[in-house]
């Protein structure tokens, strides 16, 4: 394969040959020139680095630098509204945030200085920030896309300009499109510029989210085991890697890439990362059967001074990780117990929680709990349709489904029960799982193994985990089923 000659041609000696960028050593390579001052053009230039690893908000505040050195820097107003865009985080685009990328857009149209080049790059994103108040997220994102597809064509020649292009591909694919064209899209974009930028941060992160599906994660698998080594300074860098890591099942490198993650989060101070990273952690811990380890990443993650709960990535791992500690060790009387969320809390962090309470209540034979968090579930649900965020009501509408199953069995209404899972199972079958969590709580799919091995029926229980194995390999809990009903 040609990208496995390309690293091992250079990642031997990539530290040593590791330019700085303006201050930021370890951050890839990045060639992004501007009419700038020298100055802020270095900014810009580093800016744009640490953009393509995602740390928005250190590239923030390195455009606001460049901003400081040359008031008619137009990249640099470019830059600070791209730092407000996540294009495949859950976090929303606040309205705080959204006024930020909208008064710096605004600034980048009002310099008169700069180059044809730069003032399209300014329009393409204008078309996301310029569109009318309540325009849903995925509306704004396939619109830009459609802008940086007329900018490519516009700058053939620009390799930065293919780069960004391949990341708006993947911020408007649908979750529900399981044949990933859009991924493979920009796969193949990222996939023909890599020999003539092998260090660049942003073709072999945006490589690993292409290829971010059980079909296609061998394909990343090379650049997974880059990434870290071309930005070794950014978390995310360090922790990006195991999401491939996650999806072939090797719980050993997901394991490591997390432990450097967290750490190099914590010396920077980004607590989300740092807990994004531990979620990933626990995960591979609890596959591994390291179960004294995963109930140390619980304690870590309760010693931390208190939390911005209003940030989805930080909530998210707060509500997952004691979730699968629960779960994963199938404790169900734990997973009962669970402390309930607050009420007016993130339907979709929140939901986690209920879910682990009510397939913990269910399997314990305490019907009438498992109902209220079914209740709760639908709720969440509910909420979340109205929001229009079709991705997580799908989410939250499986786990409903799934707690309503297990408590139709407790019940004693088997039939109904299987029926009730196998269609959480083939709704969960129809999404892609978001990138914020390395797998469901419990997969429904599984959940449903479960309950057939239960009434006995070994053999349909065999082909359920073989189908969760398929897409989840050496997933401890299906291994161990697929083992009892004699595969």
């Amino acid at each position: 394969m040609r990208f496995s000659i390309l690293l091992a041609l250079f990642t031997t000696t990539l530290a040593a040959q590791m330019p700085e960028h303006h201050g930021h050593a370890g951050i890839g390579e990045v060639r992004f020139p501007t009419t700038c001052a020298p100055e802020a053009a270095k900014s810009v230039e580093t800016g744009v680095a640490l953009l393509h690893s995602f740390w928005y908000s250190e590239a923030e505040r390195t455009f606001r630098r460049a901003i400081d050195a040359d008031k008619q820097c137009a990249m640099a107003y470019w830059g600070v509204a791209m730092s407000q865009y996540y294009p495949l985080w859950p976090a929303p685009l606040t309205p705080e945030r959204l006024r930020i990328g909208a008064e710096a857009i605004a600034a980048a149209r009002g310099v008169t200085s700069g180059s044809p080049r730069e003032r399209a790059y300014v329009d393409a994103l204008a078309a996301l920030y310029e569109q009318p108040a309540g325009t849903p997220l995925h509306d704004r994102a396939v619109t830009y896309e459609s802008a940086m597809a007329a900018l490519t064509a516009q700058l053939p020649d620009d390799d930065e300009a293919a780069i960004f292009y391949a990341l708006a591909l993947n911020g408007a694919a649908l979750p529900t499109d399981k044949t990933y064209a859009r991924q493979k899209q920009a796969a193949a974009i990222l996939n023909r510029l890599l020999p003539a930028h092998p260090r660049h941060p942003g073709i072999i992160h945006y490589l690993i989210h292409s290829n971010d599906t059980p079909e296609l994660a061998p394909l990343a698998l090379d650049a997974a085991r880059a990434y870290a080594k071309i930005a070794p300074s950014v978390p995310h860098a360090q922790h990006m890697p195991s999401h491939i890591f996650t999806r072939l099942g090797l719980w050993d490198e997901s394991v490591a890439s997390n432990l450097q993650a967290a750490k190099a989060a914590r010396e920077h101070h980004e607590v989300d990362e740092q807990l994004h990273a531990m979620d990933y952690l626990e995960y591979a811990y609890l596959q591994l059967g390291r179960f004294a380890d995963a109930k140390r990443v619980i304690a870590e993650m309760r010693a931390l001074p208190s939390l911005q709960q209003s940030d989805t990535k930080i909530a998210f791992a707060v509500a997952a990780i004691p979730a699968r500690y629960a779960l994963e060790r199938h404790d169900w009387r734990a997973a009962a117990a669970l402390p309930p969320p607050a009420a007016g809390g993130n339907p979709r962090t929140a939901a986690l929680t209920q879910f682990a309470i009510g397939i913990g209540a269910a399997r314990s034979g305490d019907a009438a709990a498992a109902k209220r968090a079914e209740e709760a579930l639908a709720g969440y649900a509910g909420a979340l349709a109205r929001d229009g965020d079709n991705l997580w009501r799908s989410q939250v509408a499986v786990q409903q489904r799934g707690v309503a199953a297990w408590r139709l069995f407790a019940e004693g209404h088997r039939d109904e029960a299987v029926a009730a899972m196998r269609s959480a199972a083939d709704e969960e079958d129809r999404s892609i799982k978001p990138p914020v969590t390395p797998g469901a709580l419990l997969p429904a799919r599984e959940l449903l193994a479960d309950m057939l091995l239960e009434m006995k029926r070994p053999n349909d229980a065999l082909a359920e985990y073989k189908a969760v194995l398929s897409v989840s390999p050496s997933r401890r809990n299906a291994l161990a089923g697929k083992t009892r009903s004699g595969g």
